[in-house]
């Protein structure tokens, strides 16, 4: 098993922020009738701009250190499948030198960068907590 910088705990928290934030909609205004009283009120998991959940989460991914967000970038192409556990190293090398956009935004990006997380920790022998 590799050693993380970052625990194991900690990613499992970002995976229920990051399932949390991909989980909304952008905001869907029905048609409205005649009557207010038949209108359609909105989802409770759609996106709303004074919600900062996204915005939240990227500013605690980009307050992490250079070492633990390229952890995460590693984690998430691991997860996916782009490489073997054997190839941990060269994965967070890669990481590393990857900095086209800020890591956070690049992250949350990848609709399923939750599951590719929980699915990284596991392929490095972490185990998979949460599903």
């Amino acid at each position: 098993m590799d050693e993380l910088n970052i625990t194991s705990a900690y990613v499992h928290m970002l995976i229920l922020k990051a399932r949390a934030v991909m989980v909304k909609e952008g905001i869907v205004t029905p048609e409205t009738g005649g009557n207010p009283i038949d209108d359609e009120l909105p989802g409770t998991l759609q996106d709303d701009p004074e919600d900062l959940t996204r915005e939240e989460l990227v500013e605690e991914l980009e307050g992490l250190d250079a070492e633990q967000q390229a952890e995460l970038v590693a984690l998430m192409w691991l997860g996916r499948g782009d490489a073997e556990p054997q190839e941990w190293e060269n994965l967070l090398k890669l990481a590393d030198e990857r900095h086209e956009t800020s890591t956070g935004s690049y992250l949350l990006d990848h609709p399923l960068v939750a599951d590719y997380w929980a699915e990284g920790l596991d392929k490095l022998g972490y185990g998979t907590l949460l599903d």
